[in-house]
C-alpha cells in the first residue's frame, strides 16, 4: 500500500527538532547524521554532525525530516516535502512519471544505498515530492 508522508526539512536543527517530537508523541526515532553515511564527503566539514535523515514512527505514524534543503530565500515550515512510501518498482516509476510530468525532475529514479529506488522532483504546481521504495530484504 503506498503511504504519505510529511517531510520537514529544517536548517541545522533536525536533531533537535525531531527529538522535541519524539518526546511529545513518543515512537521510535531514527537519525542518520551526514557523517554516519556513504555521502559524508560529499558535504563540508561543519555539516558532517547535520542530519541526511530523520524518521519517527509510531504505529502506522510517520513523520521523516533532514538539515539538507533549507536554501535562502525559504521560510522555515513551509519547508515541506510529500514523501511517497510505494508498494512496487512498477508502482514507483508509474508514479513518478505521472507527477513529474510538466515539472522539474531533480533526482532520477535510482538505486540507494540505503536499498531503495528513490527520485524525487517538483511538480508541476511547485510542489517537492520525494518517491521511494524499499526493496525487500534478501532471505
Amino acid at each position: 500500500m503506498t503511504q504519505l508522508t510529511a517531510y520537514l526539512h529544517f536548517n541545522g536543527n533536525c536533531r533537535e527538532a525531531m527529538t522535541f517530537y519524539q518526546e511529545c508523541l513518543g515512537g521510535e526515532l531514527v537519525l542518520l547524521p551526514i557523517s554516519d553515511s556513504p555521502m559524508a564527503g560529499d558535504f563540508p566539514a561543519d555539516k558532517k554532525d547535520q542530519i541526511l535523515h530523520a524518521d519517527l514512527k509510531l504505529g502506522s505514524f510517520m513523520l521523516m525530516g533532514d538539515d539538507l534543503h533549507v536554501g535562502p530565500g525559504d521560510v522555515i515550515g513551509h519547508a515541506v516535502s510529500l514523501m511517497l512510501e510505494c508498494g512496487s518498482e512498477a508502482e514507483i516509476t508509474d508514479l513518478f512519471a505521472k507527477l513529474s510530468a510538466g515539472g522539474e525532475v531533480l533526482h532520477p529514479l535510482e538505486h540507494t544505498f540505503w536499498n531503495s529506488l528513490f527520485g524525487d522532483f517538483t511538480d508541476q504546481y511547485g510542489f517537492h515530492w520525494f518517491l521511494n521504495f524499499s526493496k525487500p530484504e534478501a532471505a
